[in-house]
């Protein structure tokens, strides 16, 4: 049987590690990989989630299963987290636990095929390179809407609104809520009110990966477009991510929020999901939802994680700045202000994919095709390099 599979070619990200990893230049850098990492250039484990994984280590009692819906703690908290005091008790609202936010992304392509089978699924274009595979490949259909103009490196907001108001009714409209990835550019607050009221004055279906939440203005600020959406819409999904704001990538920690029109939708919506989940994997793993759970329920270690989650916001800010700062100095005669403005971990640096390879083969620095930057790679050590590296590629 398995004579019959022909090989794939290896994932581009994973391929990029490999690489990196086997260079033996010594100034090598790496802004490829999409996890934060320190200005020591480690990806850390927050003291609040030491912390809490001390506190489960003593007060644990049992390793038994949990159920298809996962932790309700870490539910009730990720609903309260994203969608604020209107997320308390609200029986429109079933919120899951996942296996991250590709897990989550996963579970909603399952039910969207369920719900309602010949609905588009309309992404930004760029999206995030898994969005594709994650929804495309469970069967739903995918189409774009425009988002981002790479001359003059800002949101195509007018193109965007526009294609918006063609999409038919009843169609779902794939949203970053934040730190959109690839290209690190958010829609301001009024652009995203005016975004809330044709989504729902068209009756389309949001569908928010809010993978980014803290690492854009702030926690609260950053939950603006599901709060908006909640108060407009009928019916909303919003997968939700902790692999960046705790720092639990490999604990694979996420959520699905499913919003219905009425509590008994909610019910039969519930049901489904469920369904889903067993029918995939059964029942997510424990760990990591319980220490965000703790966390969130504790206020000395929450108070603590969100001076965590507030130092890396800064540090990411603060890379942007430095960045743009050394590429005026080394290469004054180009534009890369785009890269201050962005939000979040990354950006599109703006140069060519024959400039991405000169990089990587004559100066060891690694980034996707796209020219798709982790802006958390760059550190005070590495950017006169960075910045000299990029110059001479131009």
């Amino acid at each position: 049987m398995f004579e019959n599979l022909k090989a794939l070619p290896p994932d581009a990200i994973l391929r990029l590690i490999a690489e990196h990893q086997n260079d033996p230049r010594e100034h090598k850098v790496d802004l490829g990989v999409g996890v934060y990492r320190n200005e020591q250039g480690r990806t850390p484990v927050l003291d609040s989630v030491k912390r809490a994984e001390r506190r489960l280590l003593e007060e644990q009692e049992t390793k038994a299963y949990l159920g298809s819906g996962g932790n309700p703690r870490f539910n009730d908290s990720m609903q309260l987290l994203m969608f604020g005091d209107a997320g308390t008790a609200n029986d429109r609202i079933v919120t899951l636990q996942t296996p991250g936010g590709s897990g989550s992304l996963r579970v909603a392509a399952g039910l969207i095929l369920r719900a309602k089978p010949g609905a588009s699924v309309w992404t930004s274009e760029p999206t995030w390179a898994n969005h594709v595979p994650l929804l495309g490949g469970a069967g739903v259909n995918l189409e774009v809407y425009p988002y981002y103009d790479e001359g003059s490196r800002s949101i195509r907001y007018g193109d965007m609104l526009d294609a918006l108001n063609k999409i038919p009714a009843g169609d779902i409209v794939l949203l970053h809520g934040c730190c959109h990835n690839p290209t690190g550019m958010d829609p301001d607050p009024g652009q995203w009110r005016e975004i809330a009221e044709v989504i729902a004055s068209r009756r389309l279906l949001p569908f928010i990966d809010f993978a980014y939440q803290g690492f854009s203005a702030g926690l609260q600020e950053d939950a603006l477009p599901v709060r908006l959406l909640l108060d407009r819409v009928p019916e909303m999904i919003v997968s939700s991510s902790c692999s960046k704001n705790f720092g639990l990538y490999r604990e694979r920690v996420g959520s699905l929020s499913l919003v219905s029109e009425t509590a008994s939708t909610a019910a039969v919506v519930r049901s489904q999901a469920y369904n889903i989940v067993r029918t995939m994997y059964s029942m997510p793993p424990d760990h990591g939802a319980a220490i965000v759970a703790a966390i969130l329920n504790d206020a000395k270690l929450r108070n603590e994680w969100l001076e965590e989650l507030e130092a890396m916001r800064i540090r990411l800010k603060g890379m942007r700045e430095l960045l743009a700062t050394a590429l005026r100095e080394k290469a004054p005669g180009h534009d890369f202000s785009h890269i201050e403005r962005g939000r979040g971990m990354f950006s599109f640096l703006g140069i060519s994919a024959e400039q991405v390879s000169r990089l990587k083969s004559e100066f060891g620095v690694y980034m996707v095709d796209s020219s798709r930057i982790n802006v958390a790679g760059i550190t005070k050590n590495n950017i006169d390099y960075l910045g000299e590296s990029i110059a001479k590629v131009l």
